[in-house]
């Protein structure tokens, strides 16, 4: 195979990749495409007991999402851009984790591919129809993308051991525990 096709499929997945990112930064950022902005996206966030104010995380998991895919769709510092959203997606793939896999469910399909083709980006490169490839890779240097991944996937590792769970309320635990109809499918009086 030619590495003409190679930069092509590159520039397709960078393009696709990250300009879907890109949009779900800017619903958390900007509040565009339907999103609910820093501070709705804040409230969910700390819903899902992240440490720290929902808002901030809301804002800087925009920023990784939104700068992050742009600059993946552009191909500038890919390795850098790659292990942004490496990071930002392996933390959201865990809040999907208890949904099973499939993203009908609401599982982690979506986000485990984004961060393993973010992955895949940042350590395969650009390719030629690339912004690191006219300017000589100035910000996509090797050590970039390994720096970036370390750094990204140990800051992910710390979100997700550090979210509390909240436990549910009392009444949600009694009407998750009380059948709702027997066996005859008739409710219980």
């Amino acid at each position: 195979m030619s590495s003409g096709w190679i930069d092509t499929g590159l520039l397709a997945m960078r393009v696709g990749v990250g300009g879907a990112v890109a949009a779900h930064g800017a619903q958390k950022l900007f509040g565009w495409f339907g999103g609910y902005g820093p501070s709705g996206t804040g409230q969910f966030m700390g819903s899902l007991g992240f440490p720290g104010d929902g808002k901030r995380n809301a804002i800087l998991s925009g920023i990784a999402e939104f700068g992050g895919g742009t600059l993946l769709a552009l191909g500038l510092g890919t390795g850098p851009a790659g292990a942004a959203v490496t990071g930002n997606m392996t933390v959201a793939a865990s809040t999907h984790a208890p949904n099973g896999f499939f993203n009908t469910e609401g599982g982690l399909e979506l986000p485990a591919t984004y961060g393993l083709v973010a992955a895949a980006l940042a350590l395969a490169g650009p390719g030629r129809f690339s912004v690191d490839h006219a300017t000589g890779d100035v910000l996509n240097r090797r050590w970039m993308a390994l720096a970036g991944l370390t750094a990204t996937i140990g800051a992910a590792a710390y979100m997700i051991s550090a979210r509390h769970v909240p436990e549910p309320a009392p009444e949600e635990v009694a009407a998750a525990e009380s059948p709702a109809a027997d066996t005859d499918g008739t409710t219980p009086t």
